[in-house]
């Protein structure tokens, strides 16, 4: 287990009383609690000067490796955002993809420093008895989905009755599609592979009526079928899909710390924040005092960013890297992108979605 290291109360109010008498922490050899907070992981991560960070790798719109060799996407971006912000520089990122299967081994392993894959955030991940993971924010909200060939006559998940259905082993998505067939008294054949490279090309072959996934997942992939417009998603859904990234669940320091880079993405575009006018909003910050709010967002003002083990500024490197979480999405999946996803519940609050972060102060 890695365990991280805070600074106890007592220490604290033994720093304070020595300051008060005009003594110094470091003479009576104390830590500085302007030292901050310290994790293992992020103490591994600075000294090899890299983030190991976990993909799929092969979902257009979240994570693929472009023809420059560069990987692309809203979950490739979000590892140059840690970076950014951890250190300094969105390219020290080692990208690492791994299947559905492998990535909670490879997390809990070592191998990885994060999980910046689609990870539904259920219990049973979440808890100590189950896989022990710490998961972040609601970073895209999606639901499993099922797409069919558009000349199938399939309509609806009862017309599937009886016939075989493309699924990755191992996932949820394995899970819900039994738990919804069963819910329908409907017997299926379920085709299991163990990675999506091996499921949608068996799914083009002809060789299963449906595959299913993550309604996002399923049109992204469609993008590089031979025909996508011969394919279509049915309206029914057969889960809600609340996914997250996933750090191990035992260095809370390196798990807050993912968990306020994604609330930065959601805040900054809630205050108007974007690649092109953070330096002006920047140098309007540092003008004002008054804007309380947006200095303490941008680190003008006071030890946020610190408190987490992070910069004073890590909403300024995020932000320069990747932009809002506006601009991600807009960039990736949205209306304008191959994908052409509507934003629906990942929306902000303020829109009628479902994205909110907690204040900055």
């Amino acid at each position: 287990m890695n365990t991280p290291h805070t600074t106890t109360a007592p220490l604290r109010c033994i720093g304070r009383l020595l300051a008060a008498l005009g003594v110094g922490l470091l003479a009576v050899g104390c830590r500085p609690e302007a030292d901050g907070v310290q994790s293992s992981t992020m103490g591994r991560i600075r000294e090899r000067d890299r983030l190991i960070c976990a993909v799929d790798g092969a979902v257009p719109g979240f994570s693929t490796v472009a023809a420059s060799g560069r990987y692309e996407g809203i979950d490739a971006d979000f590892c140059r955002a840690v970076a950014a912000a951890l250190l300094g520089d969105p390219e020290k990122v080692d990208f690492r993809p791994v299947t559905p299967a492998e990535r909670f081994v490879a997390l809990n392993s070592g191998e990885v420093d994060l999980l910046s894959i689609s990870s539904t955030h259920t219990l049973s991940r979440d808890a100590p008895g189950g896989n022990a993971l710490s998961f972040g924010p609601t970073f895209f909200y999606d639901g499993q989905g099922v797409m069919v060939p558009a000349a199938s006559g399939v309509r609806r998940l009862a017309d599937l009755a009886g016939k075989p259905i493309c699924v990755e082993s191992g996932t949820n998505t394995e899970l819900n599609l039994a738990d919804r067939m069963r819910e329908l008294g409907l017997s299926y054949q379920p085709l299991r592979f163990q990675s999506g490279e091996q499921a949608y090309p068996a799914y083009e072959q002809g060789r299963c009526a449906a595959i299913t996934s993550d309604s996002s997942l399923l049109a992204g992939k469609r993008t590089g079928f031979r025909n996508p417009a011969a394919h279509v998603l049915l309206t029914e859904l057969l889960s809600k899909e609340p996914s997250a990234k996933v750090t191990v669940q035992g260095d809370a320091v390196w798990a807050d710390a993912i968990r306020w880079i994604t609330y930065a993405l959601f805040q900054a575009e809630e205050s108007g924040l974007t690649r092109a006018n953070l330096q002006a909003k920047l140098a309007e910050a540092r003008a004002r005092p008054e804007l309380a709010e947006l200095r303490r967002l941008l680190g003008v003002e006071g030890d946020l960013g610190r408190q987490l083990g992070l910069p004073a500024d890590f909403v300024v490197r995020v932000v320069k890297a990747v932009g809002s979480y506006g601009e991600l999405f807009d960039r990736h999946v949205g209306p304008s992108s191959r994908l052409g996803l509507e934003r629906g519940p990942n929306r902000l609050w303020t829109q009628g979605g479902l994205h909110i972060s907690p204040p900055f102060r």
